[in-house]
């Protein structure tokens, strides 16, 4: 056995194995998202509870608006469907032994595919998103790619060219996972720098952002692009290095992963699994009808049944952002102020009512907040740089 056959032997069965883990580690990283969205989504819905969605999404609710809490929904609810669709539209054995099933689970995937990146669309620039023009500019590319190759994944399988419905599919796989792919990229990197870099939190804007928002489908599209070219021109060595490359990206996403589950998904889980009443939900609903006078004087008589209410630090403070995004400063102001008596220690609630009187216009308040939250917490990078942009550092 000589040493030129076996070395083009391994470095195929190389590729074929780092390719499988890798996939593996996208679609279970992607199930838990998929998971997560259904539960933290799907959960409050059912309790008729849809403002806790403000809580997971950027004007997740708005009330009275009925087209765009609907695109909301188609999105979240495509979302859902399309990873479950996508798990096993790429596994060659699904498709060799059950050819009908992923004919249909096809067709399923690129219709919610198409109803999800329209959706996405009107979201950035009907209804309104977090982040800057670029990042709505990307997102919408991001949409046109995927109406492009469902389209020519959906013709090369009407043509019977399967060979080029492969690579069509598993772009359109690529494009589809933006938001998956963003996600742990984001999350990667704050675990790497121990916090955001590169970007405002407060805002949701900032030059990393811009690049990950192009890069989010951009930069798998490139390692898919060369693992075509790898397929196409046989070399050993350039098959080793295409190995090599799917290992380092899959440990990359298993990282990402642990690190957006630990921050996010997970927490999110267990407050939808949590049968107390929210109270966000009853002041806001108490504060609409009767002012802002009786929601504090019922916050504080509520208190005392926390196993009846919900009473976390999340819930003020989603309500407090909330009355921010609708310019009701007072109430903001003053919601936000019950979260830093009910939760004196934790950073966030002071950098966030800091936020809130640097809405209203009051500076001196702002600077005041945003040096207990540093206080309490030096690395709370909001808080510092907001202090430096006004001066106060």
């Amino acid at each position: 056995m000589s040493a030129e056959w076996t070395l083009p032997r391994f470095s195929n069965a190389a590729l074929r194995a780092t390719t499988g883990f890798w996939y593996v580690v996208t679609v279970l990283g992607q199930l838990l998202f998929a998971f997560t969205v259904a539960v933290a989504y799907g959960l409050n819905a059912a309790r008729g509870d849809y403002h806790a969605w403000n809580r997971l999404m950027f004007r997740g609710y708005v009330e009275g608006d009925g087209p765009g809490n609907a695109a909301v929904a188609a999105h979240l609810v495509s979302a859902v469907i399309m990873i479950l669709a996508g798990a096993l539209q790429l596994v060659p054995r699904v498709r060799a032994r059950f050819p009908k099933f992923h004919r249909w689970s096809g067709r399923i995937y690129i219709f919610t595919a198409l109803s999800l990146s329209a959706a996405g669309v009107y979201l950035h620039w009907v209804r309104g998103s977090v982040g800057d023009p670029l990042g709505r500019i990307s997102g919408t590319l991001n949409a046109v790619l995927i109406w492009a190759f469902a389209v020519f994944a959906l013709r090369s399988a009407m043509k019977r060219d399967f060979a080029t419905h492969r690579r069509w599919a598993i772009r359109l796989f690529l494009v589809v996972s933006a938001s998956y792919f963003f996600r742990l990229g984001l999350y990667l990197s704050m675990a790497l720098a121990g916090g955001p870099w590169g970007f405002d939190p407060s805002t949701f804007s900032g030059p990393f952002l811009t690049f990950l928002g192009f890069a989010q489908y951009l930069f798998p599209l490139a390692v898919g692009e060369l693992y075509f070219l790898t397929q196409r021109r046989p070399g050993a060595m350039r098959r080793l290095a295409m190995a090599g490359g799917l290992v380092v990206i899959a440990i990359g996403s298993i990282v990402g992963t642990l690190a957006v589950s630990v921050s996010m998904w997970v927490p999110r889980i267990k407050t939808a699994f949590d049968g107390r009443i929210p109270i966000s939900r009853t002041l806001s609903e108490t504060i609409a009808a009767n002012g802002l006078d009786a929601g504090v004087r019922q916050y504080h008589a509520l208190k005392a049944q926390p196993k009846t209410y919900n009473l976390d630090e999340n819930q003020l403070n989603t309500l407090g952002y909330e009355f921010i995004l609708a310019k009701k400063h007072d109430e903001a102001i003053r919601v936000l102020a019950l979260n830093t008596e009910a939760y004196p220690k934790s950073s966030n609630s002071w950098d966030s009512l800091a936020e809130a009187y640097l809405e209203a216009g009051n500076r001196g308040m702002a600077v005041t907040n945003y040096r207990k939250a540093v206080a309490l917490d030096p690395k709370n990078r909001n808080a510092t740089e907001a202090l430096r942009k006004l001066g106060a550092l």
